[in-house]
Parts: C-alpha cells; sequence; structure tokens
C-alpha cells in the first residue's frame, strides 16, 4: 500500500509538460506529456520567433494494474517558446526553447479525494538542431525538465514530480511531393530521484506518430498518437521493485493553418495500459509566428 500511494501520489505530471499528457514511473507518469507532437514534428521552423500554447484535458477512470476505485481529471495550459537562430552546426539549424506549464489536477483514489493547481516542471533545452530536404525533416536535441512545480510527498494531487529528467530527443518528418505525410518524434528519459520518497522513475522509451494527408497548404488531416514502454525497473530505498509500464493510444487530428497562424485539434484513445491510467486525451494547439 505504501508503494501505491507513492505512485498514486504524484501522477499529476503524466498529463503536463514539465510539453501530456505524462507508465509505472513515480505516480503512474513520466514528465514528458505522450501524444503531445504530432503533424511535421521533425520539421523546425525557419530562423525566428515562435509562440505555440497547447490546451489538454485528460480524463481517466482506471489505474490498469492499480486501484479499483481509480478516478482523475486534468486540464493543463502550456507555453512554449521557440527561438531558431541563422546560425549552423553540423549543417543544421540552431535553435532553443522553454516551456512553462499551468495545471489543474483533481484526483480521486478509494476515499480519498483531493484537487490542486499551479505551475508545473518548468523545460528547457538550449540547443534545438534542425536539418532539412526536400522531402525530409530531422530533428534533435536534449530537454531538461526541472523540478519546478508544486510538490509534497503526502499530498494526492501535485503539479510537479519533485525530481529532474534528461530527455534526448530525435524527431523525423517525412512528406512526400503528393502530400501524404508520416512524422515521429522519438524519446528517451532518464530520471533521477525523488528525494522525499527515495522513489527513482525507471528509465522510459517513447515516440509520438502522426499520418497525415496535406490539403493544399491550408488542412492537414489524419491519425495521430503514442506508444510508450519503461524499460528499466523502478527502485525504491535503492531497491528494484518492477512495476513497468506500457501503453498506446490512436486518434483523429485535423490541422489549419493561417498566413503566420496555425491550429490543431485531435482526440486519442489511450489502450493496452499495463502498470498506469488508461483514458482519453483532448488537445488544442496553436502556433504563431512572430
Amino acid at each position: 500500500m505504501k508503494r501505491l500511494f507513492l505512485l498514486i501520489s504524484i501522477f499529476a505530471l503524466a498529463v503536463l509538460f514539465a510539453a501530456g499528457p505524462a507508465l509505472a514511473t513515480e505516480g503512474g507518469g513520466g514528465a514528458y506529456p505522450n501524444g503531445v507532437e504530432d503533424f511535421m514534428s521533425g520539421a523546425l521552423p525557419p530562423p525566428g520567433t515562435y509562440f505555440l500554447n497547447y490546451l489538454n484535458y485528460y480524463s481517466a477512470d482506471k489505474f490498469k494494474d492499480g486501484p479499483g476505485d481509480f478516478r482523475l481529471r486534468a486540464f493543463a495550459e502550456v507555453m512554449r517558446f521557440v527561438h531558431m537562430t541563422r546560425q549552423t552546426v553540423l549543417g543544421a539549424n540552431w535553435g532553443m526553447q522553454l516551456l512553462v506549464p499551468i495545471a489543474y489536477v483533481d484526483a480521486h483514489v478509494g476515499p480519498a479525494r483531493d484537487n490542486r493547481w499551479g505551475l508545473g516542471d518548468i523545460v528547457i533545452n538550449p540547443f534545438l538542431l534542425g536539418w532539412h530536404s526536400r522531402n525530409f525533416h530531422v530533428a534533435a536535441g536534449v530537454d531538461f525538465i526541472l523540478p519546478t512545480g508544486d510538490y509534497d510527498a503526502g499530498r494526492l494531487a501535485n503539479t510537479g514530480r519533485n525530481y529532474w529528467t534528461f530527455e534526448p530527443i530525435i524527431a523525423i518528418t517525412y512528406l512526400s511531393d503528393s502530400g501524404i505525410e508520416a512524422s515521429g518524434k522519438f524519446m528517451y528519459d532518464i530520471n533521477t530521484k525523488n528525494e522525499d520518497t527515495e522513489y527513482k522513475s525507471g528509465e522510459e522509451f517513447h515516440f509520438d506518430y502522426a499520418l497525415g494527408y496535406h490539403i493544399g497548404k491550408e488542412w492537414v488531416v489524419g491519425v495521430c498518437g503514442y506508444y510508450y514502454y519503461q524499460t528499466t525497473d523502478d527502485e525504491l530505498n535503492g531497491s528494484e521493485i518492477g512495476f513497468k509500464g506500457r501503453a498506446f493510444a490512436v486518434g483523429p487530428a485535423v490541422s489549419y493553418s493561417y498566413k503566420n497562424m496555425s491550429f490543431t485539434a485531435k482526440y486519442q484513445k489511450e489502450m493496452a495500459a499495463e502498470n498506469r491510467p488508461e483514458g482519453d486525451k483532448f488537445w488544442l494547439k496553436f502556433v504563431y509566428a512572430f
């Protein structure tokens, strides 16, 4: 029961940017919000400054391989700032990014219930690289997810995870001349120990994907989702305790571009989950180029 309480008590960030909705690991969720990226995820923009805003609503009424009486509702507002310079490194454009999440979490486990809103875990990446060709785009970098969110080990709901995550990233987009697109963003998370609980979440491999069709220059329609697989066991007080997580999600997506802006809406259904919540994600994304 102690381990289960630790797992549930900080589940909040499973749906946040520390970028989605965040699978055993502590709290049943990782620092990255799986499924947040979709179309053209491998194509970093040209030199300039960009603002992206993500809205995410997550709902789950079951925790697979966990407590039977479980409910989670979470809402996240994430502001992302990207700046691409005119400098090149290894033939790639060099840029940087900052992500700041604000979240509301309502968690219910058995007779216990808690809700909270506040700052989540901020993400910085000072070294984004983007390569471009006629049909292929590739992006790479390392996100540093900082333990800036509100956290208390004795609470059921938190908006921070209270540990660092280092996340190498490589994203690839193929866009054919006929408008068919396949994109994937591949990540590997390395987590530090939560000093307040002596819990160290296992390492995690996961990727977001999208398959779409571009209609002119304005519209993209298709499907998107994610795959998640925890590669190493969790540890409590220095001892491995197993509890690896897995999950898959899929759903429809549509995107519309107008001048220097774009709007994306999508829904994702989680399935085949192990040792983590299983629910539904709704996303709205706005992009503005200055």
